[in-house]
C-alpha cells in the first residue's frame, strides 16, 4: 500500500466517523433520534445515598447477599416513580443509590434503606417486666395497658440504659430445633436476633454507647465507636444481651421513634414479614388509613391461632364485658413498634379469620402507610444497612453547575484554538480542525456508551482538550525542527511524526494509567472524571497521530505547504543557551525553600480536610431574603441538633458569594457541622424543627444541597486515596524503567513527590479545603507532570546515541535547549483550559482547577529543573561519563563547557540507520556503540586485552594527525623520444556527455519532488 493511498484511506475513515458522530449527536429528523445525554445528580438534581452493608451475624457480606439486597432496594425504588435510578455495589460491602429528581432525602431513605424486618408478637406474653419475667395479662406497668397512651404507647417505657441492663440479665433462649423439642428444652420457634449482641454502658451517667445499634461482636462495636468519633468514658463497661431477648423502641406515630423510650421483649416471634403477601393501602371505616395484606403458606392459620389465644386470655382475665382486659398483637419494624392492636374477644371469640387477610392500623397517614406497604411488598433486606453518606442537590443548583461547566469548556476550547492558530499558522489550522473532530468524536462516544456526565466528568472533558492539543504540539515542534535541519516540508512531516511518536505514546500511556487507577480505586463522582479523561486520551491519540498526519501529508503534496514558513518555521531560530545543569544547585535551593515553607505551613496550620475525609455535613443554601452569617448560624444553633448523642456545637457558616445583582438576588451560604441525619436536615415540606424547614420559614429557600459523609465512608475515601496515589507512583515508575532505564525512574519519582508536596504546601498556606476531587486532581497531576518529563527524557535518550563523545551534562543541556519551547507550549495548552475552569466554573470546578493549576505549573518546573538535574548528577557517576568528562575538561583547561560545540565532543553519530533497524521488542533502547578507547580502558580495568566480542561495532577513537615527513626532491622526467609510441597512461578517453546530462536531470527531478539527495 503506497503512502498516498494509506493517507487517503485514513481520511476516508475520519470522514465516515465524523458523519456517524453527527448522526449520534444530532440525529436525522424523522429517521434517527439522537440519544439523550445522561446527566448525573450534580447536574440535574436528586438524591444520593451510600450505605455500608453488614450481616446480623457478624460474618462478612457475600456477593449473593449484596446482590439480593440491591434487588430488594431496586424494587422499592420503583415505587418512587422516578426513572434513571442507579443502585450499584462498591468495594464488596457498600451500596450507592442514585435517585434523580428526588428531593425528599428522608423519605427516600425510608423507602430504599430500611432493613424491612417485620415481626409480629404476642404483646402481653412477650414484654419483660422489672422482675425479669414475662408480664402476662395483668402487669399493666410493664405493658402500659390501661394507661392513656395504651399498650406499648410512648412515654411509658423505660430508658435505653435500663432496658439494656434488664435485657442483659435474661438467659439465652435458643431457636427451636427438632432435637431441642424432643428434649422439651425451652426455645423459641422464630427469633429476630438469634445471636448475642453487645453494648457499652456507663452506669454513672446511665448512657448507652452503640452508635450504629448493637453489634454481634465486640470488634464491630469498637469499630463503630472509632468511626463515629465516640470516646468511651473511664467507667464504661461491655454488656451482652443473649439471644432470646430484644429491645424495641416506642413510637409516637408510625416511623416517628420516641427518644430514650424502650420496651424489653422475649424474642418469641409469631409471624414475620415473609409470611405476608399483597400489602396495600386501604381505608378502614373506623380506624382510618390502614395497610391490608394477605398471608402466604400457613401464615393465615398461625395468625388465626394466635389471635384466638389472645381472645381467650382476654376473656379469662376480664372482670366483665363492660371492663374488658383486651390482649394485644404487636407489630415491629426494624426494632420500632409500629402498632399494638387489641383483639376484642366479644367480637372474635375464636380469633380473627385470616382467610381473607388482615390489616394493620395505628394512626397512619397515606404516605407512611404507603411506605410500610412498599417495604412489606419488597421483603426484608438480607443485610443491615448503615447510611454512611447522603447528598441532596436541587435542580436549580444542578442546572447552574451545568451552565458553568459548559461555559468553562467553550472558553477553554477557544483559548487553546487561538494559541494554536497564532503559534503554528497553517499547522494551527490543521490542529484546530483535529481538535473539533476530537470534540465531536468524544461527545458522540459519551452519548453512545452512554456515560453519565457529572461535574467532575465535565472537568475531565475540559482537561482532555489540553491532552489533545499537547499531542499536536509535540508533533508540530518536531516537524519544525526537522524543517530547520534542511528537510523539505514533506520530509519534515514524515520525520517529525516518526521521531515524535514514541514521546506521544509514552506520555499518553502514563496519563491513561493514572486515569485507569483513579477509576478502579475511587468513588462514583471521581470515577466519572477518570472515565472521561481516559476516553479523551484514547480519542486524542487517534485524532493527533492518525488524522492530523493524514491531513498534513496530503497537504504536503499541494501548494499550501511548500515553504518552511507555512510550518511556522522562521528564518532565525531562538536558540536556548542557558546552562541548565550548571545552575542546578540554584534550582535545588529554590525547591528546598518552597518545600520548607510548605512543611512549616502543614506543621503549623495543618491541611484543611473536607468532610470526604473527616466526615460531617455540609449544606449549601440560597436564601431569597437578606441574611448575615450570624443570622444563619444562630438559626441553625437554635435547633439544638445532636450528632451521635452529643451537640453539634456552633456550626461553621460562610457566605460563599455576594448577593446577586438581578431583580431577585439570592444570598448563598455554606454550613458545615458534625454529621447530621436526613431527618434533621429536612427537605421541601419539612417542619421548622429541621434545618431546611427553619431557614425556609425565616428567609425563603431558592436552592438547597446537602452532603453528609459518615466517619466510615470518610475513612474509606482516605484509604482509597492513599492506595490510588501509591499505586499510580509504582505503575509510573515501572513503566519508565521499562521504556527507558531504571535510573530514569528515580528522578521521575523525586519530581512527582516534589509536585505533590508543593501542592499540599500551597493548600496549607491558602487554607483551601482538600476533598475527594482534590485527590483526583493530584492523580491527574502525576500524569501531567510526567508529560513534560517524558518529552525531555525521550530527547535525552535520542541524544545519548548521537553524542557519543559528550559529557552527560552537555547531552542534557542540548536536549533541554531543543525541547524547552515544546515543553512550555504543552504546559500552556494544559494551563489554558484549567484557567477557564478556575474563572468560569462553579465552586466544585474551581477547587478542582486550583489543585490542577498548582500541580501542572509545578510539574512543568520540576521536569526541567528537578528531574533532569537529578538524572544528570546520577548518570555522571558512571565510569563511561566520568572518563568523558575528564577528557573534555583536560582539553578545555579544566572546564567542561555547558554545550558540546568544539572538539571531539561536538562530533555526532548518524543514528537514523540504527533507528530504522527492526527492534526485537518494543522497549529496546536505541543502539549505542562502544568507542575503541573506552573499550581498551575497560579491558585494562579487567587486566586483560581480549578481542572484541563478535558482532560488536568498535568505532576507532579519533587520533592526532601524524607530522608530515620531508619529501625527497622529485627526480626530473627523462627526455622522451618524440617518435616513440604512446604509453597507456598518455591516453585520455573523452567524457560521456549524454550520461552526465541524465545524471543532472535526475538530480533536478529529485530536488523538485523533495526526495533525499
Amino acid at each position: 500500500m503506497s503512502e498516498r493511498f494509506r493517507h487517503a484511506f485514513v481520511l476516508a475513515v475520519v470522514t465516515a466517523l465524523v458523519l456517524v458522530s453527527l448522526v449520534i449527536v444530532v440525529g436525522i429528523p424523522g429517521v434517527v433520534k439522537a440519544p439523550k445525554t445522561r446527566l448525573g445528580l450534580d447536574l440535574k438534581g436528586g438524591t444520593q445515598l451510600i450505605y455500608d452493608a453488614r450481616t446480623t451475624s457478624g460474618k462478612p457480606v457475600n456477593s449473593t447477599q449484596l446482590g439480593d439486597a440491591i434487588n430488594v432496594m431496586r424494587s422499592r425504588s420503583d415505587t418512587l416513580g422516578v426513572s434513571g435510578v442507579s443502585i450499584t455495589a462498591y468495594g464488596g460491602d457498600e451500596i450507592t443509590v442514585d435517585l434523580p429528581d428526588v428531593q425528599n432525602t428522608a423519605q427516600a431513605a425510608k423507602v430504599v434503606g430500611v432493613a424491612g424486618q417485620l415481626f409480629f408478637y404476642d404483646w402481653e406474653d412477650s414484654v419483660i417486666g422489672s422482675n425479669g419475667k414475662v408480664a402476662g395479662p395483668n402487669d399493666s406497668a410493664a405493658t402500659c395497658d390501661g394507661t392513656t397512651v395504651g399498650a406499648g404507647g410512648p412515654a411509658c417505657g423505660i430508658s435505653e440504659y435500663d432496658a439494656v441492663i434488664r435485657a442483659s440479665k435474661e438467659p439465652a433462649v435458643p431457636t427451636c430445633t427438632p432435637a431441642l423439642r424432643a428434649k422439651k428444652t425451652h426455645c423459641f420457634a422464630i427469633e429476630s436476633s438469634p445471636v448475642p449482641v453487645y453494648y457499652y454502658v456507663d452506669s454513672k451517667t446511665q448512657t448507652v454507647y452503640a452508635p450504629n445499634g448493637p453489634e454481634p461482636t465486640k470488634a464491630l462495636l469498637d469499630a463503630d465507636l472509632v468511626q463515629k468519633h465516640v470516646k468511651l468514658p473511664a467507667g464504661a463497661r461491655l454488656v451482652v444481651v443473649q439471644p432470646g431477648t430484644v429491645l424495641v423502641q416506642a413510637t409516637s406515630a408510625p416511623e416517628v421513634p420516641v427518644p430514650n423510650d424502650y420496651y424489653v421483649l422475649a424474642d418469641n416471634v409469631k409471624l414475620t414479614g415473609s409470611d405476608v403477601s399483597s400489602p396495600q393501602v386501604t381505608t378502614d371505616p373506623t380506624q382510618g388509613i390502614a395497610v391490608s395484606f394477605g398471608f402466604k403458606g400457613n401464615g393465615a392459620s398461625i395468625f388465626t391461632n394466635v389471635t384466638a389465644v389472645l381472645a381467650r386470655r382476654g376473656q379469662n382475665n376480664s372482670v366483665s364485658i363492660a371492663n374488658p382486659n383486651l390482649q394485644h398483637f404487636a407489630v415491629t419494624l426494624d426494632g420500632a413498634l409500629v402498632t399494638t392492636p387489641s383483639i376484642d374477644f366479644s367480637q372474635y371469640p375464636f380469633g380473627i379469620d385470616a382467610s381473607n387477610g388482615s390489616e394493620i392500623t395505628g394512626g397512619f397517614t397515606y404516605a407512611t402507610a404507603n411506605t410500610l406497604a412498599n417495604v412489606m411488598a419488597s421483603g426484608a433486606l438480607p443485610v443491615k444497612l448503615d447510611e454512611i453518606s447522603s447528598e441532596l442537590i436541587t435542580p436549580t443548583l444542578g442546572h447552574q453547575a451545568l451552565n458553568q461547566g459548559l461555559i468553562a469548556g467553550l472558553v477553554g476550547l477557544a483559548l487553546v484554538a487561538l494559541f494554536l492558530l497564532v503559534f503554528y499558522r497553517v499547522l494551527g489550522v490543521i490542529a484546530v480542525s483535529a481538535l473539533a473532530i476530537y470534540a465531536l468524536y468524544l461527545y458522540a462516544l459519551i452519548k453512545l456508551v452512554p456515560v453519565t456526565l457529572t461535574l467532575p466528568g465535565i472537568a475531565g472533558l475540559i482537561l482532555t482538550i489540553g491532552v489533545a492539543a499537547d499531542a499536536n504540539v509535540v508533533i508540530f515542534e518536531r516537524v519544525k525542527e526537522e524543517s530547520r535541519a534542511g528537510r523539505s516540508p514533506l520530509n519534515a512531516i514524515t520525520a517529525g511524526y516518526r521521531r515524535g511518536f514514541s514521546a506521544i505514546i509514552d506520555a499518553n500511556v502514563v496519563t491513561f494509567m493514572a486515569a485507569f487507577i483513579l477509576f478502579i480505586l475511587s468513588q462514583s463522582d471521581v470515577q466519572g472524571f477518570a472515565l472521561t479523561l481516559g476516553m479523551g486520551v484514547l480519542v486524542s491519540l487517534f485524532t493527533a497521530v492518525a488524522a492530523t498526519r493524514a491531513i498534513l501529508s496530503t497537504m504536503g503534496h499541494t501548494r499550501f505547504i511548500r515553504a518552511p514558513s507555512a510550518l511556522g518555521v522562521s528564518k532565525r531560530r531562538r536558540q536556548w543557551t542557558f546552562d541548565f545543569m550548571g545552575k542546578s544547585k540554584w534550582f535545588f535551593s529554590l525547591s528546598g525553600t518552597i518545600l520548607l515553607i510548605g512543611a512549616i505551613a502543614i506543621g503549623v496550620r495543618g491541611v484543611n480536610f473536607g468532610i470526604d475525609f473527616v466526615s460531617g455535613t455540609q449544606v449549601e443554601v440560597g436564601l431569597a431574603h437578606p441574611a448575615s452569617v450570624s443570622d444563619v448560624s444562630k438559626a441553625v444553633q437554635s435547633l439544638h441538633l445532636k450528632s451521635s448523642g452529643t451537640s453539634i456545637g456552633l456550626p461553621v457558616v460562610q457566605q460563599v458569594s455576594p448577593p446577586g445583582k438581578t431583580k431577585k438576588p439570592t444570598y448563598n451560604f455554606q454550613i458545615a457541622s458534625k454529621t447530621l441525619t436526613v431527618a434533621q436536615l429536612g427537605s421541601a415540606g419539612s417542619s421548622t424543627s429541621t434545618v431546611y424547614g427553619l431557614l425556609n420559614a425565616r428567609y425563603g429557600i431558592t436552592s438547597f444541597s446537602e452532603n453528609t459523609v459518615g466517619p466510615s465512608f470518610g475513612k474509606t475515601v482516605a484509604d482509597s486515596a492513599a492506595v490510588a496515589i501509591v499505586a499510580a507512583l509504582l505503575a509510573i515508575a515501572a513503566y519508565i524503567a521499562l521504556r527507558f532505564q531504571w535510573k530514569y525512574a528515580v528522578p521521575v519519582m523525586i519530581a512527582l513527590m516534589h509536585d505533590l508536596l508543593i501542592t499540599a504546601g500551597v493548600y496549607a498556606l491558602t487554607g483551601r479545603q482538600v476533598t475527594a476531587d482534590t485527590v483526583a486532581a493530584l492523580l491527574t497531576i502525576l500524569g501531567y507532570s510526567m508529560y513534560d518529563t517524558i518529552i525531555v527524557f525521550d530527547r535525552v535518550r535520542e541524544n545519548v546515541a548521537k553524542m557519543q563523545n559528550a559529557a552527560f551534562s552537555q547531552i542534557v543541556n542540548r536536549s533541554m535547549s531543543e525541547v524547552l519551547t515544546r515543553s512550555l507550549a504543552t504546559s500552556l495548552c494544559t494551563l489554558l483550559p484549567i484557567l477557564a475552569l478556575l474563572f468560569f466554573g462553579g465552586s466544585t470546578l474551581k477547587d478542582f482547577a486550583f489543585a490542577l493549576l498548582v500541580g501542572v505549573a509545578s510539574g512543568a518546573y520540576s521536569s526541567i529543573f528537578i528531574a533532569s538535574p537529578v538524572l544528570t548528577h546520577w548518570k555522571e557517576r558512571e565510569p563511561v561519563y566520568r572518563r568523558r568528562r575528564a577528557r573534555i575538561a583536560a582539553a578545555n583547561g579544566g572546564v567542561v563547557p555547558a554545550y558540546a560545540t568544539v572538539g571531539a565532543a561536538a562530533r555526532e553519530v548518524d543514528v537514523d540507520a540504527s533507528d530504522r533497524r527492526p527492534r526485537r521488542r518494543l522497549t529496546e533502547p536505541p543502539r549505542q556503540d562502544v568507542k575503541a578507547g573506552e573499550f581498551r580502558e575497560l579491558m585494562r580495568d579487567l587486566h586483560t586485552e581480549p578481542a572484541p566480542r563478535p558482532g560488536a561495532q568498535v568505532i576507532p577513537e579519533p587520533r592526532p594527525e601524524p607530522r608530515p615527513e620531508p619529501r625527497p626532491e622529485p627526480r626530473p622526467e627523462p627526455v622522451r623520444d618524440p617518435t616513440a609510441d604512446a604509453r597507456p597512461e598518455d591516453v585520455v578517453m573523452p567524457a560521456d556527455d549524454a550520461a552526465a546530462r541524465r545524471r543532472g536531470a535526475a538530480k533536478s527531478r529529485n530536488r523538485r519532488r523533495g526526495r533525499p539527495r
